[in-house]
């Protein structure tokens, strides 16, 4: 009886699967899948096919490392923490939350810049105050408990991928009807047939792909345990990169990959050129606003977690370790990356921001690479294992130093400062609580 009760209280792999497809299918596809075709042509297909294929790894290398510790609610920073101690674990730790917290005003941006186009009210602050009362509201979603969450979560994402459906079989139709339908809109202009070209739409394209983070915080609450959460986290990428790929193609076959440049509304754009029925714009946006709800959904969800397990690992103060275990939800935790979320949407450079966002992303991700390496090495292991290992980690290890690499100067010389602070931080700390100055020998 007591675990058939507690078994109720667990969240089913369909249900898990859609929290991650929740954060990866968010602003991004509606958004960012133009800006990949402009910035390398019918490449981007590359671009999001290379990015999927990274991604796939890294969740198989996240299956693996929550099988070996399946009550750990940080995510990466968890992984990274056991691994390497709490020096690393607080620079990956704040790096991952930031991205993360930073990411609830991008996305709820997008929510609310969808709904002033849809009501009129597109101009001066109503997108800000629409994207305000959505963190409201699905802050107090996650404090009412992660199950309500995150089955609200799976009815979104189910209506959301519905859409997506419709809007790809209607762009075959359209794109045949039209005319327009031509082997040529797949042609890539030279100054875009290029390995560089399609870096830049793979490190634009990047952070879409991140959302599956949000299973690797739910572990402990899956049902069937740390096997079941990895089959959740692999199958909400494989998904995803199918319905990036097909809307991709989708877009391109309704108007040439040439005419496409860097804006928000790239399935809006191609309806237009197109002539298509007004009935599919209104799909279209309820499809973008039902995107944007989840991801930010799960982000909140994703973050308060993050921040909670920092806190338990005794890195942060008392206060971020508050956690309701009857309702699995860290209070605080939400509250602060609500609050964080909401003072975000008044920041003047976006881009920046979303740069960091990756730096941090793609830092932890590098880290807990190495840390697959290293459980590996002390014969630490859980049920689910990293298929092909090594050769699946060194080529995640090699991508991750390239995108690393090929990220915006700006971001990486903002990422570096904000390390450099960590650690000064970190240390400060360190000694503030020493009786004496610790003076270690390195050498002989």
């Amino acid at each position: 009886m007591g675990d058939n009760i507690k078994d109720q209280k667990l969240i089913s792999v369909p249900v898990a699967t859609a929290v991650g497809l929740g954060a990866i299918i968010g602003a991004g596809i509606f958004v960012l899948s133009g800006t990949t075709i402009a910035l390398a042509g019918a490449n981007a297909l590359i671009a999001f096919a290379l990015v999927g294929v990274l991604a796939i790894i890294i969740a198989m290398e996240f299956g693996e490392l929550g099988s070996i510790m399946p009550h750990a609610k940080g995510a990466s920073f968890s992984f990274i923490f056991e691994a390497f101690g709490s020096e690393m674990g607080f620079i990956t730790g704040i790096l991952l939350y930031f991205s993360f917290s930073t990411a609830i005003a991008a996305i709820a941006l997008g929510f609310g810049s969808y709904l002033g186009s849809l009501t009129g009210l597109h101009s001066g602050y109503y997108p800000i105050i629409f994207a305000i009362i959505l963190i409201f509201v699905l802050s107090i979603l996650n404090i009412i408990g992660i199950k309500k969450a995150a089955s609200a979560d799976f009815y979104l994402v189910m209506i959301k991928l519905g859409i997506l459906t419709i809007f790809v079989i209607s762009a075959v139709v359209l794109a045949y009807s039209t005319k327009t339908l031509n082997i040529s809109n797949f042609t890539v202009p030279p100054s875009k047939d290029n390995v560089y070209a399609i870096f830049s739409a793979s490190i634009a394209v990047f952070f879409a792909y991140s959302g599956f983070q949000s299973i690797s915080t739910l572990t402990s609450d899956v049902n069937g345990g740390a096997n079941k959460a990895a089959k959740a986290i692999v199958l909400s990428v494989v998904i995803s990169m199918i319905f990036y790929i097909l809307v991709v193609v989708a877009l391109i076959l309704m108007v040439p990959a040439s005419k496409y440049t860097v804006s928000a509304d790239p399935l809006a754009f191609a309806l237009s050129y197109v002539h298509a029925p007004y009935y599919l714009y209104f799909i279209v946006t309820i499809g973008a606003l039902i995107a944007t709800t989840s991801a930010t959904l799960a982000m909140i969800m994703t973050s308060s977690r993050v921040l909670y397990q920092i806190g338990e690992n005794k890195l942060l103060p008392k206060f971020f370790r508050k956690f309701n275990s009857k309702k699995d939800v860290s209070v605080n935790g939400v509250i602060i990356s609500s609050v964080i979320g909401i003072v975000m949407l008044f920041s003047g450079n976006v881009y920046i921001i979303a740069a960091i966002s990756n730096f941090g992303l793609l830092l932890s991700y590098l880290v807990s690479s190495f840390a697959v390496i290293h459980f590996r090495r002390i014969k630490k292991s859980g049920t689910f294992k990293t298929p092909l290992y090594p050769y699946t980690v060194i080529v995640a290890i090699i991508l991750l130093v390239l995108f690393i690499y090929g990220m915006p100067k700006e971001a990486l010389d903002i990422g570096v400062i904000i390390i450099l602070i960590l650690f000064m931080l970190y240390y400060f700390f360190i000694e503030f609580k020493r009786d004496r100055v610790i003076r270690e020998e390195l050498f002989k």
